[in-house]
């Protein structure tokens, strides 16, 4: 599976229709309302904001996707056919639509929608992704020279920490090095 780490924008005119695909990185159906609202702040005259996202959550994976207003199945399911066929994870597609008056049918929306999304993918500098897991140590003041070193060799970062009588530390690292770690540090 592949995701990515920063925002790719394509545009393109298509008889008179300006399409405006955006893909971004997406870890949560919060984050993605989030994109939405500001997108719809920034095109508020465009007619059309359509959306797809594959998010892996503690639920599994959500998938969604939205034709907002466009006959139904034309706009959302092709970018969402794009998302899938490229195995992306943790990423969200919105193409803007403002219409240019000239009607493009069924074929012809679900053939533009499609198009920005492949678009929008060939732009986006894809990765591999990598499912990552948090955790949550209590360390003596003496280990964390040896946990930095550690965490550094295992692709990890600490996200959070506290100090009292020992530092508790919050990490986040790749779930596949989780078990590495304990056994390092315990």
């Amino acid at each position: 599976m592949k995701t990515v780490s920063e925002t790719a924008i394509i545009e393109e005119t298509i008889k008179k229709s300006r399409f405006i695909a955006a893909m971004n990185p997406c870890q949560s159906e919060a984050q993605a309302h989030a994109i939405l609202r500001e997108l719809h702040q920034q095109h508020p005259n465009a007619n059309h904001i359509v959306f797809a996202y594959r998010i892996n959550s503690d639920k599994g994976l959500l998938c969604r996707f939205h034709d907002a207003g466009e006959p139904s199945g034309t706009a959302g399911k092709p970018i969402f056919h794009h998302l899938e066929g490229k195995q992306l994870i943790n990423v969200m597609i919105v193409v803007v639509r403002y219409f240019g008056g000239i009607k493009l049918g069924a074929g012809g929306l679900a053939r533009a929608y499609g198009n920005s999304a492949r678009q929008a993918i060939e732009a986006a500098e894809l990765k591999d992704y990598v499912k990552m897991a948090e955790v949550t140590l209590a360390l003596e003041y003496s280990q964390m020279k040896h946990l930095e070193y550690q965490l550094k060799k295992l692709d990890g970062k600490i996200i959070a920490q506290d100090y009292s009588d020992k530092i508790r530390v919050k990490l986040s690292l790749p779930a596949e090095n989780v078990q590495i770690l304990k056994d390092l540090t315990l």
